[in-house]
């Protein structure tokens, strides 16, 4: 089967030729994007394409049986799912009137893998980023209240330095104020002398 029979095949499911045409365009751009990128595409019951490295190596010229070098490369790589295998395979038989490959469970649609394994890894992170969440919030929470200590302690130091200021203007009101009060006695000795 070639694009255009594949575009055949979906079209009366999609409403027409054009719109399967651009379902496949589409979803075949989205996994050669992916891979390119070094992501892996996995879908369930289908299988998995990923991008794999091949290191430098010799091999033989099969025409000619010389060594030549070959440099190293990245190639797509096409994993079938399980699913797809036991088809294949014919210990599952294919439903008549149903997709063979159906919708993933709800919950299970995770990048990069699938299946029990994908499942465990990514209770595993979920579990590694609750952790890591709660020690930043208990951080950040150490950090505000050492924060609020260093002003309270900061308030308590500004509000004994400024207590000690007032204190000296104070004595020295108090001071002037006995000095007025000599004076206007003097003023009223004077007076006295006077009359």
């Amino acid at each position: 089967m070639n694009k255009a029979q594949l575009v055949e095949a979906i079209a009366d499911k999609l409403g027409g030729r054009q719109q399967a045409a651009d379902a496949v365009d589409i979803v075949l751009d989205a996994i050669i994007r992916a891979v390119v990128a070094g992501e892996r595409v996995s879908v369930t019951g289908f299988g998995s394409f990923e991008k794999v490295d091949r290191p430098a190596r010799y091999a033989r010229n099969p025409q000619t049986g010389e060594r030549v070098r070959v440099k190293k490369t990245s190639v797509p790589r096409f994993r079938a799912g399980q699913g797809f295998k036991d088809l294949v395979a014919g210990t599952k038989k294919l439903p008549r009137n149903d997709v063979a490959v159906k919708k993933a469970p709800k919950g299970s649609l995770t990048p990069g893998a699938g299946g029990a394994a994908a499942k465990k890894a990514t209770t595993k992170k979920a579990a590694a980023k609750k952790t890591a969440a709660k020690k930043t919030a208990t951080a950040k929470k150490a950090t505000t209240q050492k924060a609020a200590a260093a002003k309270k302690t900061a308030k308590k130091a500004t509000g004994k330095k400024t207590a000690a200021k007032k204190a000296p203007a104070k004595k020295a009101t108090a001071t002037k104020a006995p000095a007025k009060r000599s004076s206007s006695r003097t003023a009223t000795k004077a007076a006295a002398r006077r009359g």
